[in-house]
């Protein structure tokens, strides 16, 4: 099978880089796949393929950019030239741009693949029903907001077009079949990202690192994760950093510059800025424990999964899709109101002073990580594209009944 995969990828600063590396990291293993062509935006730096020895054949075609109004028919060029046997669309809603237009014409892509007769999978990491179009940094003004679901409804048919949707949330499935009467959703999890060997649990010597880890500026704001351990160092001899590893979301540009000047005076914060994925391990492995300073959700989290995968403990908001991805995948963790600086002191404070409690917190979180390894994940997603293919071949419209995934297909 030759694959092409629609994605952000690293060194890209546009979201769910991290999940497209993943995704081709893991199908490369996968005999079916005989070629993977990444179509994803132009980057200065060149693209993290240090895998690439091994598996499937791997072609990158930088063929778009985050806000270009061309991108839709680049990329529609690089789908004609490669003749793919299948494409997967790693998408969100803010994907191929932040500006109205540009945003909307990449979400027509799905429509596109469809038409033109290739086997189309969309997995979807959010549904504009779920999302917090204030707390996500969309629009506060309550009429752009109506403008912005009807806009998101039709954009959502329209990736609705491809053969399978794919969601990562249960709740995901039912919204969607009965708002749009959909046939085609999948429940295909997240998966975790690695499996690394158990980890010992052991901090490095120093000060304890309490670590949040993303884009951030919209919903995922760090001011009350530095207000909050300044709580603690206020009213404990506890001896901390405060590691920021990540960048600006594409939405909010210098709001972390701001962050930093803003706590100039605060000791031991560090702005770790882009993390290349071969350091990721480092970073999760040296922290206490890594703090999700989210006021909203909007669909899954892969820190989630890489934080369990490396055994840490996390602290969240109680809140939308975190609430329901810990409880449908055996996540554990210390919760806190989104809006309380207070709270969110006392939830790290108890993981910091309780050792015991910190490493109950690890060895769960890397007990459900690994139940799901990305491995499962893509042979899904071969599964659903061989059902697909002997639907067109048949003739036959693809249609999935609710909770019936198709047989599983040996390579």
């Amino acid at each position: 099978m030759k694959l092409a995969i629609i994605t952000a990828y690293p060194p890209s600063m546009v979201t769910l880089t991290e999940y497209g590396y993943y995704l081709v990291k893991h199908f490369r293993l996968h005999e079916a796949i005989t070629e993977i062509y990444i179509l994803c935006d132009h980057t200065d730096g060149p693209k993290e393929l240090d895998f690439q020895e091994e598996g499937s054949t791997i072609i990158v075609k930088e063929c778009w950019d985050f806000n270009r109004y061309t991108s839709f028919f680049s990329v529609a060029r690089c789908l004609s030239d490669i003749q793919p046997d299948a494409v997967l669309f790693n998408l969100q809603f803010l994907k191929f741009g932040d500006k109205k237009i540009p945003a909307a014409l990449g979400l027509l892509l799905p429509a596109y693949c469809r038409y033109k007769g290739i086997p189309t999978i969309s997995l979807l990491h959010n549904i504009l029903e779920q999302v917090d179009l204030e707390n996500a940094g969309f629009t506060k003004n309550k009429l752009l907001q109506t403008v912005y679901n009807f806009i998101g409804s039709s954009l959502t048919r329209f990736v609705l077009a491809s053969d399978v949707l794919a969601v990562t949330i249960s709740k995901y499935v039912g919204i969607l079949e009965k708002k749009y009467g959909a046939r085609n959703i999948a429940l295909i999890p997240h998966g975790t990202f690695e499996t690394p060997p158990e980890p010992t649990y052991e901090l490095p010597e120093g000060p304890k690192q309490v670590m949040a880890f993303g884009k951030f500026g919209t919903y995922k704001k760090v001011d009350i994760l530095v207000e909050a351990v300044e709580l603690i160092r206020a009213r404990t001899d506890e001896n901390i950093e405060i590691v920021i590893a990540g960048t600006d979301s594409p939405n909010t540009p210098g709001y972390l510059e701001a962050v930093s000047e803003k706590y100039g005076h605060v000791p031991q914060i560090r702005f770790t800025g882009y993390v290349p994925e071969e350091e990721v391990p480092i970073i999760f492995s040296q922290s206490a424990v890594t703090v999700f300073p989210y006021t909203s959700t909007t669909g899954s989290s892969g820190v989630l999964h890489q934080a369990g995968s490396y055994g840490n403990a996390v602290v969240l908001p109680d809140l939308g899709d975190l609430s329901i991805l810990i409880r449908e995948e055996g996540y554990v963790g210390e919760f806190f109101d989104a809006l309380s600086v207070e709270s969110l002191a006392d939830a790290i404070q108890k993981i910091l002073t309780d050792e015991a409690y910190r490493i109950r917190l690890g060895e769960a979180n890397y007990a459900a990580a690994c139940s799901l390894p990305m491995s499962e994940i893509t042979q899904m997603y071969l599964d659903y594209f061989k059902a697909v293919q002997l639907s067109k071949t048949e003739g036959l419209p693809f249609v999935l009944e609710q909770g019936k995934k198709p047989e599983k297909v040996e390579a």
